[in-house]
């Protein structure tokens, strides 16, 4: 599993959006040291996802649309991917031929598990717990 460049940068795009101050995109990839273009490509992602909004106009920008407490790492990550697996594996609509309920396979049901400890882990804790933390 791979937590994704993109997925980082969401969450710091939140971090920047923190106060529930509008800010424009170019302010956000300052803050954050991302790029302008892919600010604004996961700023729509995350806008997309009800976790932010998007005020239009000379004077707009983004804020936040829902407080960073309700919001975790899982809700960023779906935002930003949409896929999130251990293994392809793991995926809701694979099949495997090597799973089946005739056979069992162990390393199928091992990738679930892992699975499940990542999606419950990531689902644990808020955005604000993270970026609150001190040290």
């Amino acid at each position: 599993m791979l937590v994704t460049r993109e997925c980082d940068y969401g969450v710091r795009i939140l971090r920047a959006l923190k106060e529930g101050d509008l800010i424009n995109v170019a302010e956000i990839a300052e803050m954050e040291d991302i790029s302008t273009q892919i600010t604004y490509k996961l700023a729509r992602k995350l806008d997309k996802a009800g976790i932010i909004e998007s005020i239009r106009g000379v004077h707009g920008g983004y804020r936040l649309k829902r407080a960073l407490d309700k919001v975790t790492l899982l809700d960023v990550f779906f935002a930003v991917d949409q896929k999130l697996l251990v293994t392809e594996c793991t995926g809701e609509h694979s099949t495997c031929s090597r799973n089946t309920k005739e056979h069992p396979c162990m390393v199928h049901i091992e990738f679930c598990r892992l699975q499940k400890m990542m999606v419950d882990e990531l689902r644990a804790k808020s955005i604000a717990d993270i970026i609150q933390k001190k040290g």
